[in-house]
C-alpha cells in the first residue's frame, strides 16, 4: 500500500535508496519484524519532512539528500545538547500556521550553496591491452621473470 502511494509521486528505487542510504532505514541489528518496520516508517516520515523541506525552499537537483540528512542529524544531535527541554515548550502553544511560517523562515536562512551534489565526472576509458597475434595471452610473471634476466645481464 505505501509503495502503490509513492508510486504516483517518485520512482520507488530512488526513494528507498534514499531511504537506506541517507536515512539509515535498515539497520544491522534489527532482528524483531515490528523494531525493522518500525524503524522504516521512521525513515519513511524522515523522507517526506526532507522532501517538504526541499519543496519548501524550491530545491532543485543539485543539492545533495546525503548532505541535506548528515547536517539535520548533526544540527539536531546539537540542538538537543545545547537547549534545554524547558525551552521547546513554546512550540507547543503555537498554531499550526505560526510553526509553518517560523519554519519557512528558518529554512529561508539555509545556505544551500553548501549541500551541493559532487556529480561524478565522465569514466575514462581504459586503453586497450595490446597483445601478440599468435600468443593472446600474456603471462605476467614471464613479463617479470623476463626484465629480471635483462636487467641481471651485463
Amino acid at each position: 500500500m505505501i509503495a502503490q502511494l509513492y508510486r504516483k509521486r517518485w520512482k520507488l528505487e530512488t526513494l528507498f535508496q534514499v531511504l537506506t542510504e541517507n536515512l539509515c532505514c535498515e539497520i544491522n541489528t534489527l532482528g524483531y519484524p515490528k523494531a525493522a518496520l518500525f524503524t522504516f516508517c521512521i525513515a519513511l516520515v524522515a523522507y517526506n519532512v526532507l522532501s517538504v523541506v526541499k519543496a519548501a525552499l524550491r530545491i532543485e537537483t543539485e543539492v545533495s539528500n546525503y548532505y541535506l540528512a548528515d547536517e539535520i542529524r548533526g544540527t539536531y544531535r546539537g540542538m538537543m545538547i545545547a537547549i534545554p527541554p524547558e525551552e521547546w515548550g513554546i512550540f507547543h502553544n503555537i498554531t499550526f500556521m505560526e510553526l509553518s511560517q517560523i519554519l519557512k523562515h528558518l529554512a529561508g536562512l539555509a545556505k544551500l550553496r553548501a549541500f551541493r551534489r559532487h556529480p561524478r565526472g565522465p569514466k575514462i576509458a581504459q586503453p586497450k591491452r595490446t597483445y601478440l597475434k599468435n600468443k593472446p595471452h600474456v603471462s605476467t610473471a614471464k613479463i617479470l621473470a623476463q626484465k629480471a634476466q635483462n636487467i641481471n645481464t651485463p
